[in-house]
């Protein structure tokens, strides 16, 4: 397990700055804030297409029966569902959020889709995990890397709990490469984001949080760079909808 880091120095919270112990507290008000809405305004700013990207990510992993899948920052547990699915009952997924609300709405709604039986369900910290080393066949991590404060930590603590061979697999929003699309995608993420938060979730500056951690977050290349200096071997990534998400997904030799 990696030693908890230190609450010292600066980071960034968004467009501002703010103290590194700062950060963890108001990322929990975030999702604190949207944890009962977030499904429905994750199909609304996406307009369903975050379905598609969470389909395409599956077919990546490429979990088998009885393997064992680490599913971090699990949130409300669209990935952890469908990877119950693909290891069967013979395998094990692990759903892991920092966010006790939003992992306790996870598991609700896995249950209440009758999910039970291979999934666990664990509050912790994507830079320190309590969990063994060389133990999983797959990591993922859905929307949640941009939110975390030590990323390079916490992609060591990824391939820490891979057995060798396996995998991790990263879905984030990433940088417009379609010719012409930045603009457009600006101007929705920074006028009409923060407006349908206001209306549908009642939180206007969670949604601007969204979409300023979006504009922080490393770039396709730079994450790639990150994933390889934390030890990942034969990585790639793929961009799905002109670069606005793309999937990065490493090997643990």
């Amino acid at each position: 397990m990696a030693k908890s880091q230190k609450s010292e120095g600066t980071t960034h919270f968004g467009f501002q700055k703010v103290n590194v112990g700062e950060k963890v507290h108001k990322v929990a008000e975030v999702f604190d804030s949207v944890a009962g809405r977030y499904d429905l305004m994750n199909d609304l700013m996406s307009f369903g297409v975050h379905r598609v990207w969470k389909r395409f990510t599956i077919e990546l992993v490429g979990a088998r029966p009885g393997q064992r899948v680490l599913d971090i920052a699990t949130g409300t547990g669209d990935l952890a569902a469908k990877l119950s699915r693909a290891v069967g009952s013979n395998g094990e997924v692990l759903a892991t959020d920092i966010n006790g609300n939003m992992l306790g709405e996870g598991r609700r709604r896995l249950v209440d889709a009758g999910v039970v039986g291979n999934v666990r369900y664990v509050q912790a910290s994507a830079e320190s995990l309590p969990l063994p080393t060389d133990y999983f066949d797959c990591t993922t991590i859905a929307f949640g890397l941009r939110n975390v404060t030590h990323k390079d930590v916490a992609l060591r603590e990824m391939l820490r709990v891979l057995k060798p061979g396996g995998r991790a697999v990263v879905l984030e929003f990433s940088k417009s490469v379609a010719p012409g699309l930045q603009p457009v995608y600006d101007a929705y993420s920074f006028r009409l984001l923060p407006l349908m938060g206001k209306v549908v979730a009642n939180d206007a500056d969670s949604y601007r949080y969204l979409a300023e951690s979006i504009r922080m977050h490393p770039d396709q290349v730079s994450l790639k760079n990150m994933m390889s200096e934390a030890g990942f071997s034969h990585v790639d990534f793929y961009n799905l909808s002109g670069g606005i998400v793309a999937v990065h997904r490493g090997f643990k030799l």
